[in-house]
């Protein structure tokens, strides 16, 4: 039976692409503000076929530019932080020659970044200045790679430099931590040991992942928004990044630890502060 629900969530999905794919490439083309809203209305029907249920406390902020530090698990965390709201991600060069995946990538105007040559940090930091300057909320996954869903790497600061590439004319820019943590599978506690089910890291296969997403589905996710932070041009880049991984730290542990599922309601108690999360900053590794 599970098996049949993954073919039919496919084939769904198949139908939905179809019809979406060759507006979003029309309207990339002609520059139509509704590029930043359809591939918004692909993740909210992708999670509602797939089962995941998405639980939110917080919520991001209105103010731009807005530039969003999530930690990273699995290719899941594309569905559901891409469901919460329109806006595009950060990505390591190699997605955008993935079978299917680039291509959904490149429609969601991702900026890919090309971790090898250190010397196009630059270039590619002033092009996500451009993007979060032009009203774009962007999303960058600050580990440089994904998990095992049951903590959070080290973050990595050099793309954090495109904050203060992207000051306004008031001479301001938002960051935001996000915190996405997978909860319970069919209503049970997911466990350490179970949530590399969802989590994707290391050389696991993508086809044998995704097959199992599909056929499993019924997903708990909680995500956590923090205080977003103002940046000026005094803003010391290392201790910004020590700062958000801390507070998305904190927001993870937090999440994976208590008791239950946080309902929408909660958004009503605010998330962890960034600089009163009472845990200790980790050093930052290299930047990437």
């Amino acid at each position: 039976m599970a098996q049949i629900k993954a073919v039919l969530t496919i084939l769904a999905l198949t139908v939905v692409s179809l019809v979406l794919i060759p507006l979003q490439w029309l309207a990339i083309k002609a520059g139509h503000p509704v590029q930043r809203r359809l591939p918004h209305l692909w993740h909210v029907i992708a999670t509602r076929l797939v089962g995941i249920r998405i639980h939110q406390s917080g919520s991001p902020g209105g103010d731009r530019p807005l530039l969003i530090t999530a930690n990273h698990a699995s290719w899941v965390d594309i569905t559901v932080i891409g469901s919460l709201m329109p806006l595009s991600f950060i990505a390591k060069s190699e997605v955008s020659g993935w079978p299917v995946f680039g291509l959904f990538a490149k429609l969601q105007r991702t900026v890919f970044v090309n971790r090898t040559r250190r010397t196009e940090t630059g270039r590619t930091a002033d092009e996500i200045a451009k993007r979060i300057s032009a009203g774009d909320a962007m999303v960058l996954f600050a580990e440089g790679t994904s998990n095992d869903g049951n903590s959070v790497l080290p973050f990595r600061s050099a793309l954090l430099g495109a904050a203060t590439r992207a000051l306004g004319e008031d001479g301001k820019v938002w960051v935001q931590p996000l915190s996405v943590a997978y909860k319970s599978l069919h209503g049970l506690p997911m466990g350490r040991q179970f949530r590399p089910h969802v989590a994707w890291y290391g050389d696991m296969e993508l086809a044998g992942h995704l097959w199992g997403v599909f056929t499993e589905g019924a997903l708990d996710v909680a995500v956590t928004w923090g205080e977003p932070v103002e940046v000026d041009a005094t803003t010391d880049r290392k201790a910004l990044t020590r700062d958000l991984e801390a507070a998305v730290r904190a927001m993870t542990v937090a999440s994976l630890n208590g008791a239950g599922i946080p309902s929408r309601e909660s958004a009503e108690n605010p998330a962890p502060s960034l600089f009163s999360s009472g845990e200790k900053p980790v050093k930052a590794g290299a930047d990437d």
